[in-house]
């Protein structure tokens, strides 16, 4: 699943290139990801809306349109969304031809479109530029009637799902923050309201229990989070919103944290050590435009690049980087972690 690296390089990468546009059209062979409408009401209502910007909260993406309405997806396992230029369009999908544009593409060596994790096209919103405005206009008057205007665009937003698990929410953008899903969610991980004071609030310290040995005895009084392994809690999207179970393993390794430890177990200097850690490998992930483990593709449809530099996701049985201690895997709320444990305590 795109965790918050990936889904910000999504929502940097729409802001480049279809903010401001219009919606002129959209097509779905999958109406069942879009949800609490039809799919006509659901045309009707983008249709002649303006792109206003993307955000993020966590590993959840919205686009802000004009009229007081906000797109809100979430890609879960195999979503992507890619931005094509178009020519010569016309209604069907099966009657356009993409077209390279160095506005689009970030890529003139490898046609990353024509993937096949990139295949999977289920929703497609049609777009008008206005920078590109006079081009289209040129296409469609040398066309010979082939391109009418009502069925024209310059440019795709498309929704490429292998397995069909994304949704698709439109409603008034002051209500999409009250949605349960949304209000349910904690810090995100990247925001300025995440501060150090924040993580020891959320981790419970400063606290009256004393620090204990692990293997000794947990203190009765110990409750909730307290009695956590801090590999749990990392992933706990109603605490902090954005860390997935990649980026917990880099995370905690970076930190030199074993993700089976409790809370009570760990002391003030390492709970500064794993704040900046959090920090370091999200940024460093987001510069280096995420992790392709899977599916993921950015909106030129290529992967991301941070899967070069992973230190112990998905290494069971190789050798540490740093002690060629050989990487373990484990199972933590039947997701995989993956930890060194000579440099991890």
């Amino acid at each position: 699943m795109p965790e918050l690296p990936e889904v910000q390089t999504v929502v940097s990468d729409l802001n480049k290139k279809i903010k401001g546009d219009t919606i002129t059209g959209f097509w779905s062979d999958w109406p069942k990801a879009i949800k609490n409408l039809t799919l006509e009401k659901f045309k009707k209502l983008i249709i002649g809306r303006k792109i206003l910007g993307a955000r993020r909260l966590g590993k959840n993406l919205f686009i802000d349109l004009s009229g007081g309405k906000t797109l809100y997806i979430h890609l879960k396992m195999t979503g992507h969304l890619l931005v094509k230029a178009q020519a010569n369009f016309q209604f069907p999908i099966s009657n356009f031809q993409s077209i390279s544009n160095d506005k689009i593409s970030n890529s003139k060596k490898h046609d990353y479109f024509a993937d096949k994790v990139n295949s999977y096209i289920h929703h497609i919103w049609y777009l008008t530029d206005s920078k590109l405005r006079m081009k289209c206009e040129s296409t469609k008057e040398n066309s010979n009637g082939r391109v009418r205007s009502a069925q024209f665009a310059c440019k795709t937003l498309e929704f490429s799902d292998v397995r069909k698990f994304a949704k698709i929410v439109l409603d008034d953008t002051e209500k999409i923050k009250n949605l349960k899903e949304i209000k349910a969610l904690g810090v995100d991980a990247m925001s300025p309201e995440f501060t150090f004071k924040k993580f020891e609030e959320i981790l419970g310290y400063p606290h009256p229990l004393p620090r204990r040995q692990a293997g000794s005895p947990l203190p009765k009084r110990a409750r909730g989070i307290f009695n956590k392994p801090i590999g749990i809690v990392l992933m706990d999207q109603s605490l902090i919103a954005g860390i997935g179970n990649i980026y917990r393993s880099e995370i905690l390794y970076d930190a030199g944290i074993d993700p089976r430890r409790l809370v009570i177990e760990i002391r003030d200097r390492e709970i500064k050590e794993l704040y900046k850690s959090i920090k370091k490998i999200l940024k460093k992930a987001i510069k280096m435009r995420g992790t392709s483990d899977s599916d993921y593709r950015d909106t030129a449809g290529a992967p991301g690049n941070f899967h070069k530099i992973l230190k112990v996701y998905k290494k069971a049985g190789q050798k540490c980087q740093r002690c060629d201690t050989i990487i373990k895997r484990i199972t933590m709320a039947q997701r995989s972690v993956f930890y060194c444990s000579s440099c991890q305590k």
